[in-house]
């Protein structure tokens, strides 16, 4: 006899909804545990939602323990465009009248013009070309020639000379130009200008530094036609026309005179620094940086708030489903709320001007459980209490922002109650994956069981079907040949 293809042909019978409503049957411990996984990965996830708004609050709150948030100074100009400023922590509140008349100036030599930049220029003998930088004072500048009549030059003893040689190899006014910006310690930028003349080329040497102590004057030794062609000394010979001068800043600060070697000018006023863009006047206003006290008290605030906006959401009750959120009634949850508000509420030893809560420079605790700021109350107190402020927030471990930030940190640490919740939470995850692969093993043997049993009552009935037909047909076959 053929082997049953389909089950339930040869019984006639509907094996395979009946083995499909066992199946159903036998599942529903794998739907329990299956509401339960869910259950737990909702609330797992509810607790990382917490996590990330207990991090905002940590990172508001370790910003208001920074003791240099209160020192904080800012400097505002009157004049942006004549000149900025930025300020230490250190330096004194006051307003400054500044009044610039120079910005200072790289000096810039222009040697004579040649025909071509890659023509020799002297007879190829080694020459060396030495430039050292110094100060120029006395004598008179023709602005025609940019030369000096009865100057006298001094050496800045703070740099030293450099030296490059120029021979057979580099002779040209391009080999010249490539020898000094070769040179790392030469101090000056060369360059080729075509001024359009008759012999257009010229070598165009500028200081790297500003100030008038970086005027240059360059030796030359050797030959000849180098010599005429670079050889320039401001209290001598000058074989190189100055096209702009060394010059320092100068500047009056509440009609003091300063001068500087370059458009940064520290010190002026006590740890400011000053970037002159033009000339011009200015009032430099030095003040305490309130403002970005009152931005991070505000970012504490706001991420208080947003902790709290959270935690209500995760511990919501639905009257139209009657059904509470994943959190409600939450343990963990309670536990970090009360912490958090009663770490806020209560009051720090204050320290000489009187503040010990929050609530004094205008943070305090509304009806819903959120904060809100008094702004005119907040700017009264940091314009005139900021001391008592920082000491509020940054003052040792008692301040509102360190003991915020080391609390968050207990509760998410290694040993925190978040962390605890969490862990015990992937535990029972775990065990519930296992217990599911274990039940769905259990389940698919004991299909396999009932669908073996099935087949064989299949075939059973296929044989007894076939053999009841047999014998009908042979008393049939009896009966008419009576």
């Amino acid at each position: 006899m053929a082997a049953i293809s389909s089950l339930g042909v040869g019984s006639n019978l509907d094996l395979n909804s009946l083995l499909a409503n066992i199946k159903s049957a036998e599942q529903a411990p794998l739907v329990v545990i299956q509401q339960q996984q869910r259950s737990y990965t909702s609330r797992l996830s509810a607790y990382g939602q917490l996590s990330s708004a207990l991090s905002a609050l940590q990172t508001a709150s370790a910003a208001l323990a920074k003791p240099t948030l209160f020192q904080g100074m800012k400097v505002g100009s009157s004049a942006v465009d004549v000149l900025t400023a930025t300020a230490l922590s250190t330096a004194s509140s006051g307003s400054y009248a500044v009044n610039v008349t120079q910005l200072s100036q790289a000096q810039s030599l222009a040697a004579a013009g040649v025909t071509s930049t890659t023509a020799t220029i002297g007879g190829g003998a080694a020459t060396t070309v030495t430039l050292d930088f110094g100060t120029i004072s006395g004598g008179t500048l023709d602005p025609a020639t940019g030369k000096y009549t009865g100057a006298t030059f001094t050496a800045d003893a703070a740099r030293t000379a450099t030296s490059i040689t120029i021979d057979s190899s580099n002779n040209t006014l391009a080999g010249i130009r490539d020898a000094i910006n070769g040179s790392a310690t030469m101090g000056v930028t060369a360059s080729i200008v075509n001024d359009g003349g008759a012999t257009p080329n010229r070598l165009v040497l500028a200081s790297r530094q500003t100030g008038e102590t970086s005027s240059m004057r360059i030796a030359v030794a050797g030959d000849a036609a180098l010599s005429g062609l670079l050889a320039n000394d401001p209290a001598a010979t000058q074989n190189l026309q100055q096209t702009a001068a060394a010059q320092n800043t100068k500047l009056t600060v509440n009609g003091i005179a300063i001068t500087s070697a370059t458009n940064s000018v520290a010190g002026a006023v006590q740890d400011v620094t000053m970037t002159v863009l033009k000339l011009g006047s200015s009032t430099l206003a030095v003040q305490n940086d309130s403002a970005s006290v009152q931005s991070a008290i505000s970012t504490f605030v706001s991420a208080f708030n947003s902790l709290q906006s959270v935690a209500a959401k995760l511990t919501a009750f639905d009257a139209t489903s009657k059904a509470g959120a994943v959190l409600m009634g939450d343990f963990t949850l309670r536990n970090i709320q009360v912490g958090i508000r009663s770490a806020l509420t209560t009051a720090q030893a204050a320290d000489g001007s009187g503040l010990s809560m929050l609530s004094q420079i205008g943070v305090s605790f509304q009806k819903d459980g959120a904060l809100a700021i008094d702004s005119t109350k907040l700017t009264a107190a940091l314009g005139s209490q900021l001391s008592g402020v920082a000491n509020l927030f940054s003052g040792g471990t008692g301040g509102f922002g360190s003991r915020i930030s080391s609390l968050i940190t207990d509760m998410t640490g290694t040993n925190g109650v978040l962390t605890a919740a969490t862990k015990g939470l992937n535990t029972t995850l775990a065990s519930l994956d296992k217990q599911y692969s274990a039940t769905s093993g259990r389940i698919d043997a004991t299909m396999a069981r009932y669908k073996a049993q099935f087949t064989q009552l299949d075939g059973l009935m296929s044989r007894m079907t076939s053999t009841t037909s047999y014998l009908t047909q042979q008393f049939a076959n009896m009966s008419s040949n009576k």
